[in-house]
């Protein structure tokens, strides 16, 4: 399985399938609600883990937020997929996006549960942010990429 932009109507309802799943259902949030206003624009990248039989085992999103820096937002692993290097395999594709786009830092929102996943991949935790949905903790977490190598083989 590779990372991959959704770019077909079934390849978006996947994704969004994920998201709503993942990251709003379980908290009785309404469909939609895992859609955001620059979703569509130029400027946002996109990423898919698609399994054989077409369904959604990651996605994520980097878009652009200060000069030079980028926000991976919207990551999310299905149950299934999750420990078996699928969320790697998604930030890694969104890293190598934002150093083609010039970003040397990324930085996003992690859930609590997620803090030691992004630290083993060379984030850290600059400060707690907000409290999604009155009950789930988010810490602010930034990566340098400046030095970064991206392969482009």
């Amino acid at each position: 399985m590779s990372v991959i932009p959704p770019d077909s109507p079934a390849q978006w309802a996947a994704y969004y399938r994920l998201r709503y799943e993942v990251l709003r259902q379980p908290w009785h949030q309404p469909e939609g609600s895992e859609r955001a206003d620059d979703d569509a624009a130029a400027t946002t990248t996109h990423a898919l883990l698609l399994t054989p039989e077409g369904y959604a085992a990651a996605v994520g999103r980097l878009s652009p937020a200060e000069p030079g820096q980028g926000q991976v937002r919207f990551m999310a692993v299905h149950p299934v997929w999750q420990g078996r290097g699928a969320g790697r395999q998604i930030l890694e594709y969104l890293e190598e996006a934002a150093c083609r786009q010039g970003f040397t830092e990324l930085v996003l929102h992690a859930r609590q549960l997620a803090v030691p996943f992004y630290e083993r991949l060379g984030y850290t935790v600059v400060a707690p942010s907000h409290t999604l949905f009155g009950s789930i903790p988010h810490f602010l977490m930034r990566r340098q990429l400046v030095g970064e190598r991206v392969d482009t083989a």
